[in-house]
């Protein structure tokens, strides 16, 4: 039991990987013959093996194609919204789009000091976006990947934020817009002399030489992890919630009595996760637009 556990596991936490073998590589199919590759070879993975060997240019296709569909999905969601609004009395559907977008417009207005028409679209974007990717993690873990693998694909990881590729790739966005808007706004030597000149700021510009590597040893650290726990935070949280939702799926081939309990287990972690998937995508989204008032902020 605690094998066939450990490779249940293993087995949903691996994505469905597209990457390089090289040439000489050994694999092994799900029956057991073994496969010398001559040359090297671009091709999916066949075990968690194979996707690890596969290296840094590997590409996690699922969690590529859900964040993709998610994507066009919102972006459908809000067209149709947009398409159906008018001055008579909401539908519902319209009354939720625009609730949406009020909170998301009142948040930007209280955290946002600068003056810049694409930061409220941006945090619209990114609140949605992040919710809807949130929100696959409430499917039942094995009714998608056991369909897909009846279509012969092996792996099939359906919450893109429960990968780090994803999430530090949005982070890394947000990174980018944060230096490129202070390089804007401050300019080079504006921006340069925030790294430089604080926190240790002092009046004889002997000291404030000395100063100088101490303030930038500081700032950088600062600003690199700044994306690094704005990536890591989105995946830990979901991650460990996906990873709560698999342990809880184990208790169903266990018995009777424990496959009940896993229900309750399942229906009540489910009713709690609704408000974690809502608050990661909330604070994913606040603090991009702090980070961006931040790079902002001439003074």
């Amino acid at each position: 039991m605690a094998g066939s556990s450990t490779d249940y596991i293993k087995h949903h936490l691996t994505n469905l990987t597209y990457g390089k073998l090289p040439e000489g590589y050994e694999r092994v199919d799900h029956d057991g013959n073994r496969e010398v590759l001559q040359e090297g070879t671009w091709t999916f993975a066949h075990s968690a093996q194979e996707a690890s060997d596969m290296g840094f240019w590997a590409f996690h296709v699922d969690s590529l194609g859900w964040s993709i569909g998610l994507g066009i999905l919102m972006m459908w969601f809000f067209r149709r919204a947009a398409k159906k609004a008018n001055s008579g009395v909401p539908t519902g559907f319209q009354n939720f789009v625009e609730m949406l977008v009020e909170f998301v417009d009142k948040t930007v207005k209280e955290t946002f000091h600068g003056r810049n028409p694409i930061v409220a679209p941006l945090s619209l974007t990114i609140f949605g976006w992040v919710f809807l990717m949130n929100l696959m993690d409430l499917v039942p873990v094995d009714i998608i990947p056991k369909v897909m693998e009846l279509a012969g694909v092996p792996f099939q990881k359906i919450v893109p934020t429960t990968d780090p590729n994803i999430t530090m790739a949005m982070a890394i966005t947000v990174f980018t817009m944060m230096i490129y808007y202070s390089i804007r706004v401050k300019g080079i030597g504006g921006f340069m002399g925030e790294l430089a000149l604080h926190p240790f700021n002092v009046k004889n510009p002997f000291l404030q030489a000395l100063f100088i590597p101490v303030n930038l040893f500081l700032e950088i650290i600062a600003l690199v992890a700044k994306p690094i726990s704005l990536g890591l935070r989105l995946f830990g949280n979901l991650y460990a919630g996906e990873m709560i939702f698999i342990l809880i799926a184990l208790l169903f081939s266990a018995g009777l009595a424990l496959g009940l309990l896993g229900g309750v287990l399942q229906w009540a972690w489910a009713v709690f996760h609704i408000l974690v998937i809502t608050l990661q995508a909330f604070i994913f989204m606040v603090l991009t637009i702090v980070y961006l008032s931040m790079a902002h902020e001439d003074h």
